[in-house]
């Protein structure tokens, strides 16, 4: 009897170092373009001007592909298991970030940028459910945030190799880092839940089924909107500091690189941490509502960066990760709210919905531009987003301890 759970308990903790490596490639392909944006474009041959508009348009580009990943990728790893859509996930993207070792042209740049999101879009969603179907209900809230805070590591890694090697190796680094991640991956189990949930009479990953029943639509609307500020953050806020800084007269030049590299710590401390108050809390909801009071301290710290030195820009990018640390609850819980027939297609979706709320975002922020300034734009959207967030988790099902053993009719 002992060797089984032994054989369990050993599964368990392959999956959430494998799914955790997994989020760290993710990351680090996913965020490379924001770290080496100004030197790739300007090595193309772009202006200051294009490098700012054409940069934006890459972003929204690389979202898109995550929006439409994010959909294939979740009905695939609950119609066909976890496991292969982390196979194949990994396999797409890894060829598209070889493939953007070799871009001449900004058409070709957003082109393989697209084809990468998709394959990006199924990495965390497929590896959350894994683990948080793996894994006690009592512990799988810290699984799940140990996945999110050692993934989220990748940018840092991210920000390395981009200080010491040509933009064009830091791209066929990160496809050579995918194919070796298929080698661990050899070892995992898929989860007993799926494999249940194969044999039973119920539709596997209809993604319609989120918005043919009111209750299950809420669900899933409130899911998505509960992490609206996460990107608003990554996508203008740090992605964007150097002209941020330029408008605020920072002494010294901004590095966005490098505030990536300073937000993902954050970030990965966040993670972890948001897991840790969550489990002590015994409440998704509570820790959400801390780490979104953090994120708005963070921001006022950001827009009042004025006359500031670049390095306090740094430290502010730092605090805003952290701030939004609560991503990784928010993932869990888009896991938690639906039965296994449609569990990885909600994990799956909802952060890349997230992730392509950028575009949205995006049209908000540059459509005030011309009354309120840049940084004005820049206020009004992360008050936008901030509110919606708070309202949405108030709104939002308590799922600590959930029971995930069942399926949606």
């Amino acid at each position: 009897m002992n060797e089984p759970l032994a054989t369990k308990n050993h599964y368990f903790n392959i999956a959430v170092i494998v799914a955790a490596l997994g989020y760290f490639v993710d990351i680090y392909d996913l965020l490379m373009f924001s770290i080496i944006r100004v030197e790739s474009l300007k090595d193309l041959g772009l202006s200051a001007e294009g490098i700012k508009n054409e940069g934006l348009f890459i972003i929204n580009v690389q979202m898109l592909g995550l929006l439409v990943g994010g959909i294939l990728w979740g009905v695939l790893a609950d119609k066909k298991g976890r496991l292969s859509v982390l196979f194949a996930s990994i396999i797409l993207y890894s060829l598209g970030n070889i493939a953007n070792g070799f871009v001449t042209n900004t058409d070709q740049y957003a082109l393989v940028r697209f084809i990468s999101g998709i394959g990006l879009a199924g990495e965390l969603g497929a590896g959350i459910t894994l683990v948080s179907e793996l894994l006690p209900k009592d512990k799988r809230g810290v699984g799940t945030s140990l996945v999110a805070g050692i993934g989220l590591s990748g940018a840092v890694v991210a920000f390395i190799i981009k200080e010491n090697f040509h933009w064009r190796t830091c791209y066929f680094i990160g496809g050579g880092l995918g194919f070796l991640l298929l080698f661990l991956r050899i070892k995992v189990a898929e989860s007993g839940m799926f494999e249940s949930a194969k044999k039973a009479n119920v539709q596997k990953g209809n993604f319609w089924m989120f918005f043919n029943n009111k209750k299950r639509f809420k669900k899933y609307l409130l899911a998505i909107l509960i992490g609206l500020p996460t990107w608003f953050v990554i996508g203008i806020l740090i992605s964007f500091s150097k002209e941020f800084a330029e408008k605020m007269n920072v002494m010294g030049v901004v590095d966005p690189g490098k505030s990536v590299m300073f937000a993902y710590v954050g970030l990965s401390l966040g993670d972890i941490m948001s897991g840790l108050v969550s489990q002590w809390l015994r409440s998704r909801k509570k820790a959400l509502y801390i780490f979104y009071g953090i994120t708005i301290i963070a921001m006022i710290w950001f827009f009042n960066l004025h006359g500031a030195s670049a390095t306090e820009v740094y430290w502010a990018c730092a605090l805003l990760g952290f701030g939004i640390g609560f991503w990784a609850i928010f993932v869990t819980v888009a896991a938690e709210q639906f039965g296994t027939n449609l569990r990885a297609t909600s994990a799956t979706t909802v952060p890349n919905m997230v992730r392509g709320s950028l575009n949205p975002i995006t049209i908000l922020f540059t459509a005030l531009q011309a009354s309120q300034g840049y940084i004005g734009s820049a206020i009004i959207t992360a008050i936008v987003c901030m509110l919606i967030a708070i309202v949405a988790a108030a709104a939002s099902d308590e799922t600590f301890g959930k029971d995930l053993n069942y399926m949606e009719a």
